[in-house]
């Protein structure tokens, strides 16, 4: 058995390479995972590009080995973890809480002060490699009905599941997804698997989002004056926050799950005298097993999201944007 096994380790900005290194150890309390799918997300670019925030704030640091939307099968499992484990089909959570705080023992381990975020912070390495190493109560076993590919796709559609039920739409209800990227398109989904009548904007095109059946297609120009039950910013732009207070009706929601480069304006006042609820969404944990059940069933299939599947070696390709999105797998097995 090889004692060591094939990674992409970013070792600083726009620099990143596959490695040989050495495999990982099944610890205490842990499993090891052969990994089948991982999706390349926004994050992981901004850890490419140098501007991810954790960089400056200490929480990360070159080298390390990205990848946080993952699908596997359990190959070893660590002492006090349950043997059942070995050779289950699984995903797993990114956020990996302390299980001590206060934050923790009240079920929100995903905003815990100490927590590692798998291929993201706390040197926790990433599942961009052969294999990866988590904790056995992160895991969620997959069902028959999903496979790697919707595996893979688990942890960005908990994200999305989230914002959907916070925008609290369904049947006779209009709302308007900011960004029909990644997370904004796996929204719209889960909004119109709800039963609302879903609109969508982006800067151009729109012809995606129309192949996924979504006819409500609009750029900033062209959106309609119609009246928006809530509304969904699914961007990196710091000015659209206060535009979704706009665009939505009195009483209305917005959700608010993009995170902008720069300090965002939004004028509480609009929120008070709009009498609006305001969300904002970090983490898929709270969302995961409703997601899997929601591929499991076909409520959702976010499958024509992945338009290309490449090997490790083409990762460094895929952060430098050479391939189209929306959203880009690697299988480490290649």
């Amino acid at each position: 058995m090889s004692s060591t096994m094939r990674a992409f380790v970013l070792t600083g900005p726009r620099e990143g390479a596959v490695q040989e290194v050495p495999v990982p150890r099944a610890v205490a309390g842990e499993v090891v995972v052969d990994v089948e799918r991982a999706g390349v997300c926004g994050t992981d670019v901004e850890f490419f590009t140098g501007e991810m925030a954790y960089l400056h704030q200490g929480h990360s640091a070159y080298p390390m080995r990205l990848g946080h939307e993952w699908a596997g099968t359990v190959s070893a499992v660590g002492e006090g973890v349950d043997p059942g484990w070995l050779g289950r089909r699984v995903m797993g959570d990114t956020m990996l809480g302390d299980r001590t705080c206060r934050r923790c023992r009240r079920g929100h381990q995903h905003t815990c002060e100490n927590r590692q975020e798998v291929g993201i912070r706390g040197g926790r390495p990433g599942a961009l490699a052969e294999q990866l190493a988590v904790p056995a109560w992160s895991l969620h076993a997959l069902p028959d009905a999903v496979d790697a590919v919707l595996g893979a796709l688990v942890e960005p559609g908990g994200n999305a599941l989230r914002a959907a039920r916070a925008a609290d739409a369904g049947a006779g209800d209009r709302v308007l997804v900011l960004g029909p990227g990644t997370i904004g398109l796996l929204t719209a989904m889960f909004l119109r698997a709800a039963g609302a009548e879903v609109h969508l904007m982006g800067v151009a095109g729109g012809g995606f989002a129309r192949g996924l059946g979504f006819e409500h297609v609009w750029t900033r120009d062209t959106l309609p004056d119609l009246p928006f039950d809530a509304v969904v910013d699914a961007t990196g732009a710091a000015d659209l926050p206060a535009l979704a207070v706009d665009l939505v009706e009195p009483a209305g929601r917005v959700v608010y799950i993009g995170l902008s480069g720069r300090p965002s304006d939004l004028d509480t006042r609009e929120l008070v005298l709009k009498d609006v609820t305001a969300v904002g969404v970090l983490s898929a944990s709270p969302g995961l097993a409703d997601t899997i059940a929601a591929y499991g069933s076909g409520a959702v299939d976010p499958r024509p999201l992945v338009a290309a599947t490449v090997g490790l070696d083409e990762v460094g390709a895929v952060l430098a944007g050479e391939y189209p999105g929306p959203k880009v797998h690697v299988d480490p097995r290649r």
